[in-house]
């Protein structure tokens, strides 16, 4: 009976903790507590990167002029997985109009850090555009970012414009996309 009551307890508090939503649970199973990134401040630079794959390394600085959509993913996350086909239909469409999609690859499990799983996960879900890996969560800390999946969306003066987290809203992220092609420098 007692256990059955430290269940409950344990659920109730985890309910209420949720319901509350007062902050995120962030990587590593820490609580994230920063403010999230403002739209329209300049976008932070991809700091504390492991290794870039696809790609020789990348800096905003060198993206400027392109409008940039920046992917937070893991390959084990299923919300993840379930906006690659959109992330990538965009590069593809997009590319040669002046949209660059990174992808940075910060892990939830310690397997994620593994450079080999990164590079099969790459293959296997078909992403050509480039990943930084990210496995001290520095570029994740400088975005202030709090989940996965997070997409930021930077105009070609380089600031964020547009911010989107989890899955959905794929024709707005699209037609924002489309706005900030349209717009010349």
């Amino acid at each position: 009976m007692l256990s059955r009551f430290k269940t409950l307890a344990a659920v109730v508090v985890v309910a209420a903790t949720a319901a509350a939503g007062a902050t995120a649970i962030g990587a590593a199973g820490t609580t994230a507590s920063a403010a999230p990134l403002k739209n329209g401040g300049p976008a932070p630079e991809f700091t504390g990167i492991d290794k870039w794959l696809n790609s020789d390394p990348l800096t905003i600085q060198q993206l400027r002029g392109k409008v940039v959509l920046v992917d937070f993913w893991t390959y084990t996350c299923i919300n993840c997985i379930d906006t690659l086909p959109y992330v990538k239909g965009w590069n593809q469409k997009y590319k040669d109009q002046g949209l660059a999609v990174i992808g940075v690859h910060t892990p939830e499990y310690a397997f994620e850090r593994d450079t080999d799983n990164v590079r099969t996960a790459i293959k296997r879900f078909g992403i050509s555009y480039p990943v930084a890996q990210d496995n001290r969560y520095a570029t994740w800390r400088a975005y202030n970012n709090q989940y996965w999946p997070a997409v930021y969306l930077i105009n070609r003066q380089g600031q964020v414009v547009y911010s989107h987290f989890g899955e959905g809203d794929y024709a707005e992220t699209e037609a924002k996309i489309q706005s900030l092609l349209a717009q010349k420098e």
